[in-house]
């Protein structure tokens, strides 16, 4: 999710057509791989019976362990920058009505899931997680804690918008095993603030980090994004000292893709304050600049963490993984996915949720799974999913190790792949040796994505890269 890097001069290569364009540019087409196959390639043919037989299935394979992704869609006020599938309401009611949903739909998932029940990583992401009041929240995770187990190795976060909590909330959050924070900081300008409609002093998220720290939470990460109305290099470059000096674990640090045909919110940003493109990269190579300069380990994509966090030493270590919430230390579970639009990845296939909160709703009512859309992996999107999520984790392909765990010639199969690389490797992003596709350091800063787009087979015959967002 990130490019990094302060050379001003990007590196050139030749488009389909002979045009010339920097790798920088055609990199913030290509999608951030959080699965493979990409969302866009669901298809509705994949109902609730097709997830509930993958469900099931576990159970041949009793000893995987499972991540489960609780998605609450409902926030008390609109930022204009967001396009998550969210509700903006002041009907509380709406909320308890959906975790009687969630909890109900929990229910048919478990009465079908199949092995392990351990549950080594847990998220709560929005919308607005927050917004729930201490005692849903409790009821919440005793729903959940009731039918699956916590492990003391386990990540357990929570995605929090610091002017929905108080101590007490906090504390609500740490008793029911939450360890690890996510704090929506975005941008500490107070112009950047109005014109995004987020008011939230730096005080009041220092506060909320602090408050953390003293009840326990291992790890705490900041939601930065540039690329905002009214940013200014200088504007970004204070924000970016604030946060250093509060020294949160990890730091994402996002671009904002502005979308307004398809996010209704962002029509309400000013075109006339947002920054150039020129300034974009400008505020985007100054910001990781400072990051490198504090300490900050650069991980992948928009990904920073301190040396001693749990995220730097997967990555010096080669044991990162990806999953929908970003980079992750633990192993590839199967991630069971609850609420509108969540999306699950249980064996060999993908499976999303409706997105309609009423249709949901009605759904889960009904007592039927509420799956809209899916994806069975072939052998070959299996193939290709693990070679793009080598490049994207650990930079480097072991032709030997794809050939020995999937009966391939590494070269043979991916012949097309490895010639169209030919020009990243003259530019010194890529290396193309007899035994391994490595990443050079300089092209995971800037071309990662670029690189495993190569392995797309999707969008390389059927996708333009133009309708991924950006990230420079």
């Amino acid at each position: 999710m990130q490019w990094r890097g302060s050379n001003p001069d990007p590196a050139v290569a030749a488009d389909d057509n002979g045009r010339t364009e920097s790798v920088e540019s055609r990199d913030t087409r290509a999608p951030r791989y959080t699965s493979y196959p990409t969302a866009d390639r669901f298809v509705e043919a994949f109902g609730p019976d097709d997830y509930a037989r993958y469900l099931a299935a576990r159970e041949l394979q009793p000893a995987v362990p499972l991540s489960l992704y609780v998605h609450i869609p409902f926030c008390s006020a609109l930022c204009y920058y967001c396009a998550c599938n969210k509700k903006i309401t002041q009907d509380y009611g709406k909320a308890e009505r959906y975790i009687d949903h969630l909890i109900s739909e929990l229910a048919m998932v478990d009465s079908r899931l199949g092995g392990d029940r351990r549950l080594l990583q847990l998220h709560f992401g929005g919308g607005t997680p927050t917004y729930l009041k201490s005692a849903d929240l409790q009821r919440l995770m005793a729903a959940i804690t009731d039918r699956f187990s916590l492990s003391a190795a386990g990540e357990y976060s929570m995605e929090i918008d610091p002017r929905t909590v108080d101590e007490h909330k906090m504390n609500v959050l740490r008793e029911s095993g939450f360890n690890r924070l996510s704090l929506g900081v975005q941008d500490f300008d107070v112009d950047v603030q109005t014109a995004i409609n987020r008011l939230q002093p730096a005080s009041l998220v220092e506060s909320v980090l602090e408050t953390g720290r003293r009840l326990g939470f291992e790890s705490t990460n900041f939601d930065l994004i540039y690329g905002l109305p009214k940013q200014t290099l200088a504007g970004f470059a204070r924000t970016v000292e604030e946060v250093i000096a509060m020294r949160p674990d990890r730091i994402a640090l996002y671009n904002y893709a502005h979308l307004p045909s398809r996010f209704k919110a962002q029509r309400l940003i000013n075109m006339s304050d947002m920054p150039s493109a020129e300034l974009k990269q400008d505020i985007f190579r100054m910001a990781n600049d400072l990051l490198d300069a504090a300490g900050y380990e650069y991980i992948g994509m928009d990904h920073f963490a301190l040396p001693d966090d749990a995220l730097a030493n997967a990555h010096r270590t080669g044991r990162l993984h990806r999953n929908f919430q970003g980079y992750s230390t633990q192993p590839d579970c199967d991630l069971v996915a609850i609420g509108a639009s969540s999306i699950s990845r249980v064996g060999s296939c993908y499976s999303q949720n409706l997105k309609g909160l009423n249709e949901y709703s009605d759904r889960v009512a009904q007592q039927i799974l509420p799956t809209q859309r899916g994806v069975e992996l072939s052998r070959d999107d299996l193939l290709r999913r693990a070679v793009i999520m080598a490049i994207m984790c650990q930079g480097e392909v072991d032709k030997a190790a794809f050939e020995i765990g999937y009966l391939i010639d590494f070269d043979q199969y991916f012949e097309e792949e490895l010639h169209a690389l030919q020009p990243l490797a003259e530019q010194g992003y890529v290396q193309l040796e007899d035994r391994r596709v490595l990443v050079t350091p300089i092209g995971r800063r800037k071309a990662l994505r670029i690189v495993g787009s190569h392995f797309d087979r999707y969008l390389q015959q059927h996708q333009s890269r133009s309708r991924f967002s950006t990230v420079l």
